[in-house]
């Protein structure tokens, strides 16, 4: 029986766990990013990563009651009515295979920290899934073809909402007739979207799960005493092996040269992935090199835009050049090391 880590200090605090818990489960199903995130239910993902965290826990010398409590209720999301297509029952699947592949990285591999624990799962579950495409009915093409038939289904019923809004306020159409075009520009926004979306889910679920693993981790060290690890470290202290650059020179390599264009799509995937892990370290450098608040400000500017009713030029652009400003910060951190100089007083 592994032994819990009980040098490790606790984690305190509900108050941006539950912010971001309620970000992460706002943010998929209720703004345009609905028709570009892989999955919107995304407490499909937290649950059963939960559940794996409290049965390690009770194996550890933990509370029995703890993991029955929370593996019923991942059981109960799982089982829930989905909407028509197979789409829902692969995510089931996948969130299984991560929630067990996390188990077990964390009872075999104790001594690791979270972020590389939850890399190992994803990498894990991933090949998993890989190998069961490779001999059963699931084959990389029926998958693409159940998330194409998911985002056509979520686009529709968000269009059925706007026109349906539309028609329950007349009076702001009549005085801004302009209003009436909306429907069709959101439609073309949704599809792009869409599109986009189901040519990156790979990389984009890869990252959904690194989140649901991270808030699964964070809660399960608010509710029991067994440590499993050291707790979540601060934004600011976020970093990684330097040797991940490599898979951003490989997407890049992939992307650019046009004898590999038959893997265009795992290079835009790889490219998404580590992209999305160097701009989050970006943002650790910018949240130790700005005033406290200064970040969360800009975050939540960010977080502003994705509630807008439609995503125009102007909220594009903001969002794409603060992830750029990240994203260049966070790899040059590879080679600078910002955080390693002194602090500015100012």
């Amino acid at each position: 029986m592994p032994e819990p880590v009980a040098t490790a200090p606790s984690e305190r605090g509900w108050g941006k766990l539950l912010l971001a818990r309620a970000a992460f489960l706002i943010i998929p199903p209720y703004t345009p990013l609905r028709a570009l995130l892989p999955v919107e239910d995304t407490l499909v993902l937290v649950a059963p990563a939960l559940a794996a965290c409290c049965l390690v826990g009770w194996w550890a010398g933990g509370r029995l009651l703890l993991a029955v409590v929370w593996v019923a209720v991942a059981a109960w999301i799982l089982v829930q009515p989905a909407p028509a297509g197979a789409f829902f029952n692969l995510v089931r699947g996948w969130s299984l295979l991560l929630a067990g592949s996390f188990g077990l990285v964390c009872l075999f591999g104790t001594g690791r920290p979270f972020f590389s624990r939850a890399l190992g799962a994803a990498a894990m579950a991933l090949t998993l899934v890989l190998l069961m495409s490779s001999r059963g009915p699931l084959t990389p093409a029926r998958a693409q073809l159940a998330m194409q038939s998911e985002f056509a289904r979520r686009n529709t019923e968000t269009l059925a909402m706007f026109r349906s809004a539309l028609q329950q306020h007349p009076e702001v159409v009549k005085s801004m007739p302009q209003v009436a075009s909306l429907p069709g520009e959101v439609e073309g926004q949704l599809h792009t979207l869409a599109g986009t979306g189901a040519d990156l889910f790979p990389s984009l679920l890869l990252l959904e799960s690194l989140i649901a693993l991270a808030l699964a981790w964070g809660t399960y060290h608010r509710i029991s005493r067994t440590r499993l690890g050291a707790p979540l470290g601060f934004l600011k202290d976020f970093r990684f092996n330097d040797q991940f650059v490599w898979g951003l020179i490989a997407g890049m390599t992939i992307v650019f040269v046009p004898a590999l264009h038959f893997l265009d799509s795992t290079g835009r995937n790889l490219l998404v992935f580590f992209g999305a892990l160097y701009a989050i370290r970006g943002f650790g450098v910018l949240s130790w090199f700005l005033a406290p608040g200064a970040l969360a400000a800009a975050l939540l500017v960010g977080f502003a835009m994705l509630w807008w009713p439609v995503l125009n030029a102007v909220a594009v652009l903001g969002f794409m050049l603060l992830a750029l400003a990240a994203f260049g910060l966070g790899l040059g951190d590879t080679w600078a090391d910002w955080r390693s100089r002194a602090r500015p007083t100012t």
